[in-house]
Parts: C-alpha cells; sequence; structure tokens
C-alpha cells in the first residue's frame, strides 16, 4: 500500500507576529513534527553586529550552516510524522542563503501590520529597517511562487487568525490538504523540547499561554523616525493583504 507523502508546511512570518503561537497550535496534532527558526544561528553568525538576547546560546546549540539546515527540512520528517511544521522568520533569507530548497515545501506567509510589527521590535532595536520586518522576504518568495506555478502562496493576515482561528486554521489546513484538527486550538502551557535555545530570552509570555488570545485593536503611533521605513513597507505589505486567506 502506497503512504502519501508528508506534507512540509514553511510558514514565513516577520517577526513579532504569532508565529510562535502558531507554532504550538501546529505542535498540538498528533500527525505533526514542529521546528522552530532552523536558520536562526545562520542569520546570527552573518549579522553578528546586532547581538541579539540569546545570541552566544543560540550559535553554540543550533546549526549555522544553512545547507545542511535546508537538508534536513526537505529529508525524513522527525518521527516520520504525517506533517512537518516549520517555523521561519523571513528575514533570516539572507543573500547568502540559497533558495532552490523551498521548492519542496509547502510555503506560506504570515503577516502582520508593519506599524505594529516596527513598534513592536524597538523594544529590542531603536532603529528597525524594513528588511526587519521580514516583509521584502515575504514579497521575494510570493514572487518566485508566481513565477514558478502561475499561483501566489498561502497568505494569512495575524488579525484574522486571532478574530477566528478555528475557521482561518480551518482554512489554512484545507489549503495545505491536511484536514483540520480541533486541537489546534488549545495547548498546554510552559516551553518545548522542540523550541529554540533563545526561548527562555522570546518566548515568556508565549509559554504561559493555552490558545489564541483574543484580538485587541491598538493604537500605533510611531515615532516620526520609523516613517519611512512604514512609507516603504506599506506597499509590500498591501500585496501580500490583498492575496491574504480570507
Amino acid at each position: 500500500m502506497d503512504t502519501a507523502p508528508p506534507v512540509r508546511i514553511a510558514m514565513w512570518s516577520g517577526p513579532r507576529n504569532i508565529s510562535t503561537a502558531m507554532m504550538r497550535s501546529f505542535g498540538a496534532r498528533p500527525d505533526t513534527a514542529v521546528c522552530d527558526e532552523p536558520l536562526y544561528a545562520h542569520y546570527l553568525q552573518e549579522t553578528a553586529d546586532r547581538r541579539h538576547p540569546g545570541y552566544e546560546e543560540t550559535l553554540a546549540a543550533h546549526d549555522r550552516d544553512w545547507r545542511r539546515v535546508a537538508e534536513w527540512l526537505t529529508g525524513p520528517v522527525p518521527g516520520a510524522r504525517a506533517v512537518f511544521y516549520q517555523k521561519q522568520m523571513a528575514h533570516h533569507l539572507l543573500p547568502s542563503v540559497g533558495l532552490d530548497w523551498l521548492d519542496g515545501l509547502s510555503n506560506c506567509l504570515l503577516i502582520r501590520h508593519p506599524a505594529s510589527v516596527l513598534l513592536s521590535l524597538t523594544e529590542f532595536f531603536p532603529d528597525p529597517t524594513p528588511s526587519d520586518t521580514g516583509l521584502p522576504q515575504q514579497l521575494a518568495i510570493l514572487e518566485r511562487i508566481e513565477r514558478q506555478t502561475g499561483q501566489p502562496p498561502v497568505v494569512v493576515e495575524s488579525r484574522d487568525v486571532l478574530t477566528n482561528p478555528e475557521r482561518m486554521l480551518s482554512k489554512l489546513c484545507d489549503r495545505l490538504g491536511i484536514a483540520f484538527d480541533a486541537a489546534m486550538l488549545q495547548w498546554e502551557p510552559g516551553l518545548r523540547d522542540t523550541d529554540g535555545a533563545w526561548a527562555p530570552f522570546w518566548y515568556r509570555k508565549v509559554a504561559e499561554t493555552t490558545g489564541f488570545a483574543p484580538y485587541r485593536p491598538a493604537d500605533v503611533t510611531l515615532p516620526d523616525s520609523l516613517l519611512p521605513a512604514l512609507e516603504a513597507c506599506q506597499p509590500m505589505y498591501d500585496r501580500l493583504y490583498s492575496l491574504r486567506l480570507q
């Protein structure tokens, strides 16, 4: 009897989004293996001028060679699971990283309004750039897939997920060709063995959650210094938003 090939989901997000909550959601499925930002160590090695929280721990614990990482992501699925959910940060796709291996994945884009992303990034960096939001890289993924397939990848807006998790996750699973599982709506609190070495520095709030937090609109007022970055990001976000799963 033939066995269906595994579904490898690469969810390309910008930072300061619901990417970890989405990883928790898929990780609650009994048929799914998850991995956490597998290109982060390579990214930190190549951008040593910016010392992220958990910098040394990440470099010590994770593979810095993007080629080996790509081979692992497209190879046998951990635990021989039917689904391999890969939480990816789009800005980790530095120019040094080739993209051919993406062709073996079901690539999705997780977006959030750039004003919110930029403001949130200032908690760690005073001068975030458009590239730090992941939007240029997400747009590049979109255009690559459109050229190759004639169709855009799945685009998911974080606000839509928080507003109605069951509806949006059901639609996402349908597009990915997998069955929705209600287990995706709840998970146990705490950190996971599958979390990256940076989890103690970045995941304190997520570790307290047991499901998606309700969406709450916020008044986002950016300082004047970030307005040029927002102006550069807005058209990219608008293009992606127009294609979002509804």
